[in-house]
């Protein structure tokens, strides 16, 4: 069997109701990813990306949130009406931007010049891996 090309992790963390970071889960998160789901399936993607329910991501203050591999493109706040523009950008190999977190929104800090030597992400193709 080939491998995924795409994985999309879609937090459904539950938390105690009334925590004060909130949970993805309580802000929609299992019918995301169940859009995701048919969507790709709509798109005849199915054997080659593949959307995935996550345990915390630790961003759930933030809304739903979508981490794209690879790539390591992390989506904050996330709606329904999100999943046909980001699966649209990732069949031309593009990020939605108004979604994109940056790095000091993931991590609480800039990423470190140079990069994390041990566990940095691959880089971006250059030319973008576009889907059928």
């Amino acid at each position: 069997m080939a491998k995924f090309l795409h994985h999309l992790f879609v937090c459904e963390n539950v938390r105690p109701p009334g925590h004060p970071k909130g949970c993805c889960s309580e802000k929609g998160s299992p019918a995301i990813r169940q859009r995701l789901k048919d969507e790709i399936d709509a798109r005849g993607w199915r054997k080659i990306v593949r959307a995935n329910a996550a345990g915390c991501l630790d961003q759930c203050e933030r809304g739903v949130t979508v981490v794209v591999y690879p790539g390591n493109v992390w989506y904050g706040g996330v709606t329904l009406e999100d999943v046909p523009e980001i699966l649209d950008s990732l069949g031309r190999g593009e990020v939605v931007e108004r979604l994109a977190m940056p790095e000091e929104k993931i991590t609480g800090r800039a990423a470190p010049p140079g990069g994390l030597l041990a566990c940095a992400p691959p880089p971006r193709p250059a030319e973008p891996r576009r889907l059928p």
